[in-house]
């Protein structure tokens, strides 16, 4: 069996650049899929690059943590900050809040399902979904977010769990070690009923989680060269670094780029016999069969 590799790049809609080496990347054939920020400042010109793309996957990026809810904060607060307008900043907190049940499932149901069908009016036929953050590594936040997915129509997550092959040439301690953690969850997670069943689909795991950040063209190709088979998901966050992100909140900054430049230099139309030499089927998420 070959290896099937979905090449998603999250964080669709946080500024004109990234949506713009999105775009690009997937016009070189670098990039399959992407997931959209429903809140992202940058909102209307991903929709508009989305739409003039139909054979780019596109899912949402749904944001529980930092930025600014969708829902009206009197419906969701348990998700809510401080000032009762917008996230808890810290994943920390949010992930402590959800461990103690102190934060409610409905609340993050209703606001996935706010997140989800904003993408939907806009025109676009979503694929699936993933979480900022990769908050859905805890199954507190999966179940209702996989309520959400069901009535709302789409058929697949991201699996948010990475192989410890791939978190141990992430290039980050930290984050392996958080992976390494958090791996357990993966046996609840692929045993849930939706899971099992196939009636929502997913990958085998996702590789370049602990290499956020570090997703060079190192750390990129000794990724690729040790994918086993089967279907996976790289996940990457390519980017400009102008102006407009300069404005935004994030860690990773000059990195975006650098993320752009490696994966131009992995992947074109064709992927380079020297990486892979079985060669690698690219797909998107809607291209997934039970």
């Amino acid at each position: 069996m070959a290896v099937r590799l979905i090449i998603n790049a999250d964080d669709f809609g946080l500024t004109p650049g990234v949506n713009r080496a999105i775009a690009e990347l997937h016009d070189a054939g670098a990039v399959t899929s992407a997931t959209l920020m429903a809140n992202g400042p940058a909102f209307d010109n991903a929709v508009a690059l989305a739409l003039a793309r139909p054979s780019l996957g596109v899912g949402c990026h749904i944001v529980l943590v930092d930025g600014t809810p969708l829902s009206d904060p009197s419906t969701i607060p348990t998700l809510l900050g401080p000032n009762r307008l917008t996230f808890r900043n810290s994943l920390g907190d949010f992930a402590l809040g959800v461990l103690r049940g102190s934060i409610h499932q409905d609340d993050i149901r209703r606001e996935a399902l706010a997140q989800i069908q904003k993408l939907q009016r806009a025109g676009l036929k979503l694929t699936h979904v993933d979480t900022h953050k990769h908050t859905h590594l805890l199954s507190r936040v999966t179940r209702p977010i996989i309520r959400a997915l069901e009535q709302s129509g789409i058929r697949a997550i991201r699996n948010p769990f990475e192989p410890r092959w791939a978190a141990a040439l992430g290039g980050s301690t930290r984050r392996s070690l958080f992976v390494r953690a958090l791996g357990p969850g993966r046996r609840r997670f692929e045993a849930s009923t939706p899971i099992a069943s196939h009636r929502i689909l997913t990958t085998r795991g996702t590789i370049g989680i602990s290499a956020t950040g570090h997703l060079n063209n190192s750390t990129l190709n000794a990724l690729l060269r040790s994918v086993p088979d089967g279907t996976f998901e790289l996940v990457c966050h390519p980017g400009y670094n102008d102006l407009d992100l300069d404005a935004i909140t994030t860690r990773l900054r000059t990195e975006r780029e650098t993320e752009l430049r490696a994966l131009l230099g992995a992947f074109t139309k064709s992927l380079p016999p020297s990486v892979n030499p079985s060669g690698f089927k690219l797909i998107h998420y809607g291209e997934l069969t039970p």
